[in-house]
């Protein structure tokens, strides 16, 4: 297992950005459709083909997810994935007709110091189409793709992903966008929140602080005072191998969400628009309670661990400024 999203098998990941920008598009792409569901927690959420998700909704499967930087400028990424999947034929059938299914989310990242002065039409879809293009089994972490102009309160943010197994041999994986409002280290030093999940060192083995003081605990917000609820989200996929319907698959999110919860603080606040998209490539049986309870347990932990990774695969913009990169401050 490489720790990443692809160790789901039939899963792929792509990246496309733009220096100049400070932005872009991660696609996420499905060898064959897969299961899916969403569930929203921040108050300033921005999707694409969201009301699919929903689990009384008919289309029960999906071929690929768009994740893009640009705030409402970048929905027109899941266009350009949507079209390179078109282009092989991919998509939900009617009669003659196939429509790629490809939901898709946006974190706003304007104001990072990136040329934003694109003309008459955002750059996204296109970029879209190039990371759906690009999507293979191994890809980059950090500031790469949609995480390329991401932040958080206190270092940069960025793409982050873990993978776990549970006991019964049924794999999960998460990828994270990690541009919250909140802070995913422990005050102004080198410790993650999501330290007591942390696996073999992959954030720096840190650990929590030997002492919490107040002045640890206090809120840090992007943006201090002029903090606004349309500035940060984490968006966030899960994945798993299970046999899911869409409504476990709901449920799978919802659990995922408390992930978020163990890495960022403060989080899901009205000054977020918190997303997790939870997918099932439908390969092995699960028990509907006490095994997708398992799963989402662990669904969270992995969750907290591709947040982390995200901030510490991170470096910073090169623009005046801009926040430093966790590595800057803390690599040894």
């Amino acid at each position: 297992m490489k720790n990443l999203l692809t160790d789901i098998a039939g899963v792929r990941v792509g990246h496309a950005d733009d220096a100049e920008l400070a932005s872009g598009v991660t696609a996420i792409v499905f060898d064959r459709p897969a299961v899916a569901s969403m569930d929203v927690r921040g108050g300033g959420p921005g999707t694409r083909e969201g009301a699919l998700l929903d689990p009384i909704s008919t289309v029960e499967a999906i071929d690929a997810i768009a994740l893009a930087g640009g705030s409402a400028f970048g929905l027109e990424a899941g266009g350009g994935v949507q079209a390179r999947l078109a282009e092989q034929g991919r998509g939900f059938q009617i009669r003659d007709a196939v429509i790629p299914i490809v939901p898709g989310a946006i974190c706003f990242d304007l104001l990072n110091g990136g040329d934003k002065k694109w003309g008459r039409y955002a750059p996204y879809r296109e970029l879209g189409y190039t990371a759906a293009a690009a999507a293979s089994d191994s890809f980059a972490l950090g500031s790469v793709g949609a995480g390329l102009g991401a932040t958080t309160a206190t270092f940069k943010g960025g793409v982050g992903s873990a993978s776990a197994m549970t006991v019964g041999g049924v794999r999960v994986a998460a990828l994270a966008v990690v541009n919250a409002i909140g802070s995913v280290t422990v005050g102004d030093g080198p410790w993650f929140w999501a330290a007591p999940f942390e696996v073999d060192g992959e954030f720096g083995g840190r650990g929590l602080p030997p002492v919490f003081t107040p002045e640890m605990l206090a809120m840090r917000l992007k943006g201090g005072a002029a903090a606004t609820a349309v500035e940060n989200t984490t968006l966030a996929v899960v994945v798993t191998d299970a046999i899911l319907t869409k409504p476990q698959a709901k449920r799978l999110a919802m659990m995922a969400q408390t992930g978020f919860a163990r890495a960022i603080y403060p989080v899901h606040a009205p000054l977020d628009g918190d997303i997790v998209f939870a997918a099932a490539t439908c390969e092995k049986p699960v028990d509907p309670l006490v095994g997708l309870t398992e799963l989402g347990m662990v669904a969270a932990n992995t969750m907290a661990r591709a947040i982390a990774r995200g901030v510490h695969a991170a470096t910073a913009l090169p623009f005046p400024g801009a926040l430093p990169a966790w590595k800057d401050r803390f690599s040894r």
